[in-house]
């Protein structure tokens, strides 16, 4: 099968396309042959050598990704969840070496949700790592939001910050959301309340009160964020934002923070596939690429501007 390796981390040169082996299900994983796989800013992070570098260092020859949605084609050993020919979609393996940026990945039945009949595999692979960041941060780690909260959510328009307005907002939520002023019907029309151009205006000029603010961005938004924030307001930063310092920042300002990381689980992998299949949650697939043009994706993906999500198609 073809796979793109990495030998070393650097720019998107250093991507190989090779001829490799097709991998073998272990016990409690199917084959899956991929249809597409979804491109993160970890992803384009790892490659370089930062995001997942440190956990993956001594795994070269290196495939990256972890977003994967296509079609099952072996069974292994006590893999009773799926069958031969079921579509299966989700993020695999994470933060370990998957191995997803290939023709076929060996991934654990646990961490894989029936495809639902309503979606194509580009929006399947979209809903994955960034659907589970948002979906997991509200309802594991806030333990869900309540009807009537006002929820902040930073880089609305981008791959976690769709789907957290769009969760935020079918709990009830009155949702904030802060883009550029290009992006601000995208960010309404997913049902943010209000729009805030974060280049004409500072958000804690124009906005109080708020219950929780998720925050994708980092840097001096932490402590922005946490002015405007209740005084028993929390606030989630993600990896690729915050870091371990806004949970030291909100205990400083006598409120709550914390650091969200993803992880696998088929569970709330298919809590999402009952989301999708409702209509409740749409991925907004921004631009689609050949598996042939994956240097090209990660520059997309890198550029910081990415609507939405992108897709890699095989």
């Amino acid at each position: 099968m073809r796979a793109i390796v990495l030998n070393k981390f650097g720019g998107v040169e250093n991507f190989q396309y090779q001829e490799v082996e097709i991998p073998q299900p272990a016990a409690g994983e199917v084959l899956v042959k991929i249809a597409a796989l979804s491109v993160n800013p970890v992803d384009a992070k790892t490659r370089a050598g930062y995001g997942m570098a440190g956990r993956l260092k001594d795994q070269f020859p290196l495939v990256l990704g972890w977003d994967i949605s296509g079609t099952v084609i072996k069974v292994g050993e006590g893999a009773t969840r799926f069958k031969v020919g079921d579509e299966v979609f989700g993020m695999v393996n994470f933060p370990k070496h998957a191995r997803a940026y290939a023709e076929y990945v060996a991934a654990p039945v646990a961490e894989l949700a029936l495809k639902p009949t309503n979606i194509n595999h580009h929006q399947a692979a979209a809903a994955t790592l960034a659907a589970l960041t948002a979906y997991q941060s509200i309802q594991h780690t806030l333990g869900s939001i309540q009807p009537g909260q006002r929820v902040l959510v930073h880089a609305a328009s981008g791959g976690v910050g769709h789907f957290a307005v769009q969760i935020a907002k079918h709990l009830g939520a009155y949702v904030i959301g802060t883009s550029s002023a290009a992006n601000k019907d995208f960010v309404l029309g997913l049902g943010a309340d209000e729009h805030i151009d974060y280049k004409a205006h500072r958000f804690e000029d124009v906005v109080s009160n708020v219950d929780i603010v998720l925050d994708n961005v980092g840097g001096d938004t932490i402590d922005r964020s946490l002015t405007v924030l209740k005084e028993d307001g929390h606030i989630i930063s993600y990896p690729g934002g915050g870091g371990t310092v806004t949970r030291d920042k909100a205990a400083d300002a006598g409120k709550t923070g914390y650091v969200f990381m993803v992880w696998p689980d088929g569970n709330d992998m298919e809590a999402i596939a009952n989301l999708l299949k409702q209509g409740i949650i749409k991925p907004h697939v921004s631009k689609t690429f050949d598996f042939n043009d994956m240097r090209a994706a990660h520059l997309q993906i890198e550029s910081g501007r990415t609507v939405g999500k992108i897709v890699v198609t095989l």
